[in-house]
């Protein structure tokens, strides 16, 4: 995969291409949350059939921080990616999603369903969500972080130090959290500290969302989902995706089949070619 980047109202927004055969289904693949486009490297060599772009989400890997006004939320993201369609001359394409990147597609297919032919997602199904009665605590919350000053960025003195934090964070072997530290972190100089590492992604990702849906709007927005949808999740499940709620997620779908898999959060990179198994010939289309 080459890197590529497309000038958009969000800013330069930048990821991995590689072409496919000729007439091959165009796919655009979303990351999960402080993850980055390397998150589809494994998985991309065992597509053969498939153009694949692996996008950096706004604020991730080396793409463009969306300016301080504006703010990251799911539908917001889903625009971006949409204006990166938009730069790429897609009028009409496949979304692979992993985690948070399955969140934001989920909000483009329901959003403009003629622009979607399929949709695929790893470990998520819509977005997180919230009870209403939390609603005023979330945004005490997010207004004081917000107006809070804004904390350095962890400085690294080598890339193994930030490979070995990344690893600690927990949910990632280290061969796939090589990947993604390699394309999430850039050299900085400057300051009272020596030269080092740090993260490229936006500090401000890490920051409370002023607003979540409830869990009704979400499966709202599934239910709108006019393509079919291939879903796989990882067992065990994790604990903000509880069985009872992916399942019930999975209900509100029109057109849709499922694969649930014994592995971790980033299967599809520990475990590419399997994962691959199962989508390859949903994403050609053949399936």
């Amino acid at each position: 995969m080459r890197e590529f980047a497309v000038d958009t109202a969000f800013g330069r927004l930048a990821g991995l291409r590689r072409p496919g055969p000729p007439g091959a289904p165009r796919v655009l693949a979303l990351h999960g949350w402080l993850d980055n486009a390397a998150s589809f490297l494994p998985l991309q060599e065992h597509l053969p059939g498939i153009e694949l772009a692996a996008l950096d989400m706004p604020g991730h890997g080396a793409s463009a921080h969306l300016p301080p006004a504006a703010e990251y939320t799911v539908p917001n993201t889903a625009r971006a990616v949409f204006a990166a369609a938009d730069a790429l001359g897609w009028e009409r394409f496949v979304l692979l999603g992993h985690s948070l990147g399955g969140a934001v597609a989920s909000v483009m297919a329901a959003a403009m369903p003629a622009r979607i032919q399929r949709l695929a997602v790893i470990e998520s199904l819509g977005a997180l969500t919230e009870e209403e009665a939390e609603s005023g605590r979330r945004l005490q919350e997010a207004f004081a972080a917000s107006a809070a000053p804004q904390r350095p960025l962890r400085r690294f003195r080598d890339p193994a130090v930030a490979l070995k934090a990344r690893v600690a964070a927990g949910g990632i072997d280290e061969a796939a959290a090589r990947l993604l530290v390699e394309r999430g972190i850039a050299p900085v100089r400057g300051g009272e500290e020596p030269p080092g590492f740090s993260w490229r992604s936006d500090p401000r990702l890490t920051r409370p969302t002023a607003v979540r849906m409830t869990e009704g709007q979400v499966r709202g927005i599934l239910a709108a989902i006019e393509c079919p949808v291939r879903v796989v999740y990882a067992n065990p499940p994790q604990s903000y995706f509880p069985e009872e709620q992916r399942q019930a997620r999975y209900a509100c779908l029109r057109d849709a089949s499922l694969v649930t898999l014994e592995g971790g959060h980033h299967l599809h990179m520990e475990q590419a070619e399997r994962v691959a198994g199962e989508l390859r010939g949903f994403l050609e289309g053949t399936a």
